[in-house]
């Protein structure tokens, strides 16, 4: 396939902790390779799970699984590691701009609260921007987090533009203090720009990831909640927030169903309790497809289990 004529469609899951999202998120993955997509899934949940769900270490290099499947857990010590690079600029120009009294602003560059999120946006855009593959699957963190990373491109999109006009301001200051020192370079096109290049192609996968996120032809922003009225309730938020960002839910999962059992009243009053929890949430998404899933006897880990799960949601 021609990669340039290739558009690949995303999907992102995402819930409260503890619902079943990488379950869910690696049985789309199989479900997809399955069908001779090319398909990679990424782990954007600190608390990574993929390795567990299919059995195998995958780390954060991208690692073959099975035939059209692939894997990534973004690290965010490296992630962070790469950031800093990628924008911090050279030490020289640093203590340059840190002499004007600027310290302060190249340190948010490592202090800053949320850094590290904004590191881990920062691979997620380069897998958001590429069509390399037809499927990109994103495992997020649990609800709370994931919106809060969604939003950052509104947040880095002002930062960057910050930035940028601080360069444009101060190009001219470096370049007349290189032609006032002595054996100093008198060619300004030489002198080294401060991370404007990097800011300025974040700033385009930005503005594209944004465009992507909110067309739901491409992207396919999914629900997973548990039946109880907590996780309901959280879900309802989380839509309309996401919302705001003008990012479409496509579907809503109800997981970990008890299965009917008339021998058990134990669990027969559990499913009772569970099914108007399943009325609840018909009524909290009445215009949303919902999918529901069975409590599994054993926990769900490996391909065999996940395919299982993968014929129950889209066959």
């Amino acid at each position: 396939m021609n990669l340039l004529k290739r558009k690949t469609q995303y999907y992102l899951f995402s819930g409260k902790g503890g619902v079943g999202k990488t379950t869910v998120a690696a049985a789309t993955a199989v479900w997809f390779a399955k069908q001779k997509k090319k398909t990679l899934i990424i782990s954007i949940d600190p608390a990574h799970s993929l390795s567990d769900s299919f059995e195998k270490k995958i780390g954060s290099g991208i690692a073959k699984l099975a035939s059209n499947l692939w894997a990534c857990e973004i690290d965010p010590a490296t992630s962070l590691s790469e950031y800093k690079e990628k924008l911090m600029p050279q030490i020289d120009n640093i203590e340059v701009l840190k002499s004007m009294g600027l310290g302060d602003l190249f340190d948010l560059a490592g202090n800053t609260p949320g850094i590290d999120e904004l590191a881990a946006f920062d691979k997620f855009l380069q897998y958001m921007t590429s069509d390399e593959y037809d499927i990109v699957i994103f495992d997020t963190a649990p609800t709370g987090h994931t919106l809060r990373f969604l939003s950052l491109p509104d947040v880095l999109d002002s930062w960057i533009g910050k930035m940028i006009k601080m360069r444009m301001m101060f190009s001219g200051v470096t370049g007349m203090i290189a032609k006032l020192l002595p054996f100093g370079n008198k060619d300004e096109k030489k002198i080294e720009k401060v991370g404007t290049k990097q800011l300025d192609e974040m700033k385009e996968k930005i503005a594209r990831a944004r465009e992507i996120l909110s067309d739901p032809k491409r992207s396919h922003f999914n629900l997973v909640l548990i039946p109880e009225e907590m996780s309901i309730l959280e879900s309802e938020r989380s839509m309309k927030i996401l919302a705001e960002y003008h990012i479409p839910v496509a579907t809503v999962i109800i997981n970990q169903l008890i299965p009917e059992n008339k021998k058990c009243t134990f669990c027969a009053a559990k499913r009772n309790q569970q099914q108007q929890r399943v009325s609840l949430t018909k009524k909290a998404f009445p215009k949303k497809p919902i999918k529901q899933l069975p409590l599994f006897k054993e926990e769900t880990k490996g391909m065999k289990s996940l395919e299982t799960v993968a014929k129950l949601l889209y066959m």
